[in-house]
């Protein structure tokens, strides 16, 4: 039986992609959820859920939402695709670190049992077509693209250690590392959608020609959000100190391959498909090694 039943939980982030698909399995398990809003309105809609719109750059609005909390998930984060992280990269910078630390620092005080925060395996250093170990993310600045984004994520995992491990009084803290999500709920805005749902839509709508950016052959490695949700109540359970896990699949696959995919369950067998090399492009290659998260969950 989960130990989450009855347990006062707080899913900062509740309207967006992995805030709402968590609720729908918090729910489930029986927890008392409280989540956040900020600009976007509710996607979930269940009376058990206590909604507070705010925002958590104002630390009034942390301290307010994690009165009476026993478990934090932080899912809400400025997030979009790669053209936004090349063309404004400070979108992912000065609000994650205004709504990370304070959320923190409020829980902290707040007396939360554990804090869960998601990272990214984009805070990782260029490791070629190896995958990479969690003990591996300082060896190097993260792929030039993912600079700034991959720097805030460093700078928030030493916080979530520092209230974990260097505090006289510490505050457990969870820290997962996932590859790319796709599943419900998922943003598919062309201006800040992620390749996953932004080839979705594309399929979807019956785009001719169907233009993909860069050349198709990065490779990256998939998770649907409900194995990352698994991940999530897993690690809330079993974690008791500061151990940043991977969180994937444990393959990867060229985004040639993950189109095709969608072609054929589609049916869009006509589609004429033009890679747009110049368009903005990441990593070739992004894998991450999960056996830690296998051992430990």
């Amino acid at each position: 039986m989960t130990t989450l039943k009855g347990t006062a939980v707080l899913v900062a982030g509740g309207a967006g992609f992995v805030g709402a698909n968590l609720i729908t399995r918090l729910l489930s398990l029986d927890a008392k959820v409280r989540a956040t809003v900020h600009a976007k309105d509710p996607v979930i809609l269940d009376e058990r859920i206590e909604y507070i719109r705010c925002d958590l750059t104002r630390m009034e609005d942390c301290q307010e939402v994690v009165a009476g909390i026993d478990k934090v998930f932080m899912c809400a984060a400025n997030t979009s695709g790669a053209a936004v992280m090349r063309s404004t990269p400070l979108v992912h910078v000065t609000p994650n670190l205004l709504m990370n630390s304070q959320i923190l620092e409020a829980a902290y005080f707040a007396k939360v049992k554990k804090f869960i925060w998601i990272s990214s395996s984009a805070a990782y250093p260029p490791t070629g077509d190896r995958p990479v170990t969690e003990d591996e993310l300082l060896d190097g600045d993260p792929y030039e693209a993912y600079f700034a984004v991959g720097w805030m994520k460093r700078y928030t995992e030493v916080l979530c250690r520092m209230y974990s491990e260097k505090l006289a009084d510490p505050m457990t803290t969870v820290v997962l590392r996932p590859s790319n999500m796709y599943g419900p709920y998922d943003d598919f805005d062309p201006r800040t959608s992620h390749m996953v749902s932004a080839l979705i839509k594309k399929v979807v709508e019956r785009n001719d020609p169907l233009e993909v950016w860069g050349t198709g052959d990065d490779i990256r490695d998939l998770i649907y959000v409900d194995d990352f949700i698994d991940a999530m109540i897993m690690a809330a359970e079993k974690i008791d100190s500061y151990l940043p896990l991977n969180i994937a699949v444990g393959k990867g696959y060229s985004v040639k391959q993950v189109l095709q995919a969608m072609l054929d369950a589609d049916g869009f067998t006509s589609a004429e498909v033009v890679f747009n090399s110049p368009h903005p492009s990441t990593n070739p290659v992004r894998l991450v090694d999960t056996s830690l998260a296998a051992q430990v969950l």
